[in-house]
C-alpha cells in the first residue's frame, strides 16, 4: 500500500492578506516539493466536503454558525488581528475538515497505508469555541471524533511537533478519557499554554515543554523518553498528527534548532509506535512551518518516511 496525498486548490484561495505569514506560498512550497519525481508512488486526493455534522461533533452549533457567518462578500473579515478570513475561506474550511474525513475513511478501510494532508489553514489552536492562532476549526480533532464514531475506535491520539503548542487540541480532549494528545513546543512561546503540569483530566495530556535553541539531539531524546512510551502505554487505535514545521532552525516565527532531518525521524518513531498498537494507522494533517524553503524540505522528510511504511 502507499501513502495519500489530500490537498485541494481551495486552500489556495483562503486569502490572508498581503505580508501574512500564514499565506497561499506555504502551500504552494509544499505541492511544488511533492511534485518530485520522488513522490511519484503517492496516491493522490482532491479534498471531499465536510458535512456539518462533522465540525458539530467538535465545536458548539452557535460557535460553527459564527464563523460560517463571519466569511465575506469581498475583502477580509478577522476573529483577531491574525485569524482572517476571505470570500475563500468557507470552501477552504468545508474541505480541509473533509480532508482528515477522507483521510481516515482511506486509511481505515486498508486503501492506504497512511495519509497526508496538505491543507490550509492550520487548525490545532481552534479551541471548541474560539478562533484563534491562525486557526478556526481543529481539524484533526475532527479528525478523532470522526474515527471514534464511524468505525469504533474506542482510543484515539494526536501527535503535536508544531513549534506552538496546540492548545486548541489540548483544550477539545482535556476531559475524554479515550484520547491522548501529546505536545512538543518551545516554551515560553505563543499561545502560552502547554507546561508539564497541564495533563488532562484522565492523565491523558503529555506537554514536552522546550527551551528556545533546543537542538535536534535534546528534541528527539525528549520525544524517545516522554512522548513515544507515553503513547504506546496509551494503546491508541488511530494516530493523528499535527504536522507543524515552524521548529526548523529557520523559521521566523520560532527560535528552535531542528532541521529536516529531525522531522523524519520523529515522524518514523510515530510510525513504529503504530505498528505496534494499530496497525500502522496514521494520517498527518499540515499545520505551522513559515520558511518556504524550510517548510518544503521539512514537509518532504516527513512524507518520504510515511512511504516508507
Amino acid at each position: 500500500m502507499t501513502t495519500l496525498l489530500i490537498t485541494d486548490e481551495s486552500f489556495l484561495e483562503h486569502d490572508t492578506g498581503p505580508h501574512h505569514p500564514e499565506s497561499p506560498a506555504r502551500l504552494k512550497s509544499v505541492l511544488k516539493a511533492l511534485d518530485d519525481s520522488s513522490f511519484s508512488s503517492l496516491k493522490r486526493a482532491a479534498a471531499v466536503t465536510a458535512r456539518r455534522e462533522h465540525f458539530l461533533a467538535v465545536h458548539p452549533e452557535k460557535y460553527v454558525d459564527r464563523i460560517f457567518g463571519l466569511v465575506p462578500a469581498a475583502g477580509y473579515s478577522q476573529v483577531d488581528p491574525d485569524t482572517i478570513l476571505s470570500p475563500g475561506s468557507q470552501e477552504a474550511f468545508l474541505k480541509s475538515a473533509g480532508s482528515i474525513v477522507q483521510a481516515v475513511d482511506q486509511v481505515s478501510n486498508g486503501l492506504v497505508a497512511n495519509a497526508f494532508c496538505a491543507v490550509r489553514p492550520p487548525g490545532h489552536h481552534a479551541e471548541s469555541s474560539r478562533a484563534m492562532g491562525f486557526c478556526f476549526f481543529n481539524n484533526v480533532a475532527i479528525g478523532a471524533f470522526y474515527a471514534r464514531k464511524k468505525y469504533g475506535y474506542k482510543k484515539v491520539a494526536v501527535i503535536d511537533f508544531d513549534v506552538h503548542h496546540g492548545n486548541g487540541t489540548q483544550e477539545i480532549f482535556w476531559d475524554e478519557q479515550n484520547l491522548f494528545f501529546a505536545s512538543t513546543h518551545q516554551y515560553p512561546l505563543y499561545p502560552g499554554t502547554g507546561s508539564k503540569d497541564e495533563k488532562g483530566a484522565h492523565n491523558n495530556i503529555v506537554n514536552v515543554p522546550l527551551p528556545p535553541g533546543t537542538s535536534g539531539h535534546i528534541f528527539r531524546e525528549a520525544v524517545a523518553k516522554e512522548v513515544m512510551p507515553a503513547l504506546q502505554a496509551f494503546e491508541p487505535d488511530f494516530i493523528f498528527v499535527s504536522a507543524g514545521f515552524d521548529a526548523h532552525k529557520d523559521d521566523p516565527l520560532s527560535s528552535m534548532g531542528l532541521t529536516e532531518v529531525d522531522f523524519r525521524w520523529v515522524t518514523q518513531a510515530i510510525l513504529d509506535v503504530a505498528k505496534i498498537c494499530c496497525g500502522g494507522r496514521v494520517a498527518s494533517m499540515l499545520e505551522g512551518g513559515y520558511n518556504l524553503d524550510a517548510l518544503a524540505a521539512s514537509v518532504s522528510s516527513h512524507v518520504t518516511a510515511l512511504q516508507a511504511n
